[in-house]
């Protein structure tokens, strides 16, 4: 575990060093939280309580929202997705599956590293400015945020098993481009990151609320606001889990089968 725990470490220091885009992503995230609080401001002011949402409670979920996008990777895997594609793509990946470290645990130890930094180095200041400029609801317990942590974690945990399923699918497709997009609206829409997914209307909703990018925004927004508390907190701690094993068991068996071709082919 102390390899993986070094990797994550590295992962940390490898995004803090980019300092300039770290400041143009802050920047970015607070002017696209002001567009989307004035926006939601109209809407709530013509349907008061849309979603099972009061105002304060809906300019809040703009900003979480906003400290999320690249915790949780909501528009993309963080950049790994794209360098694991390019190493299958050249063949490097090959020497990947060849050493002792594992692949998937090694490239999520890099991305929970990553995913701590863009929490502490984009989401906490987005959120301290929303709060300062607006009207937000905050929770009114301290446990909520401990919670919301813990939410976070497994927002982006399932956020690299998707990334993780996307990138791997490379050794089969001549450009991974594709899915790639298709990931990234799936992540845009079915996320909440457009408007919670509590108002969208029937089927379209019932669907929305159970995919797994639902993981990644609308669970750990829900708990930061309090909806969900005592055995429902457990419930969506377990749906957030229950994706997360699924899909990382989906990567780890599309990791054994590309391995052995790799096997294959190098024989």
């Amino acid at each position: 575990m102390r390899l993986y725990a070094a990797v994550a470490a590295g992962g940390f220091r490898r995004h803090a060093t980019y300092r300039v885009a770290t400041a143009a992503g802050v920047f970015t995230n607070t002017v696209f939280g002001f567009v989307l609080t004035f926006t939601f401001m109209a809407l709530w002011d013509e349907r008061p309580n849309l979603g099972g949402y009061d105002k304060p409670e809906a300019l809040a979920y703009v900003w979480i929202g906003q400290a999320l996008l690249a915790t949780c990777g909501l528009m993309g895997g963080g950049g790994f997705a794209e360098e694991l594609i390019e190493r299958i793509k050249t063949g490097d990946v090959a020497i990947d599956l060849y050493r002792p470290a594992d692949l998937q645990l090694w490239w999520l130890s890099a991305d929970l590293g990553r995913a701590a930094f863009e929490l502490l180095g984009r989401g906490i200041v987005p959120m301290a400015v929303g709060a300062l400029a607006f009207d937000l609801a905050l929770p009114d317990h301290a446990w909520q945020w401990p919670a919301f942590l813990v939410s976070v974690a497994l927002g982006v945990v399932v956020g690299f098993a998707i990334w993780f399923l996307v990138a791997l699918s490379a050794f089969w497709l001549m450009d991974g481009a594709g899915v790639v997009q298709i990931a990234w609206l799936c992540g845009l829409f079915f996320s909440g990151m457009l408007l919670p997914l509590t108002v969208f209307p029937g089927v379209l909703g019932d669907v929305a609320r159970v995919l797994p990018w639902a993981s990644m925004l609308q669970v750990p927004a829900d708990v930061f606001l309090g909806k969900h508390t005592g055995w429902g907190l457990l419930e969506a701690y377990g749906f957030q889990a229950g994706w997360a094993v699924v899909l990382l068991a989906a990567g780890r068996g599309l990791q054994l089968v590309a391995r052995r071709r790799v096997v294959v082919q190098g024989g």
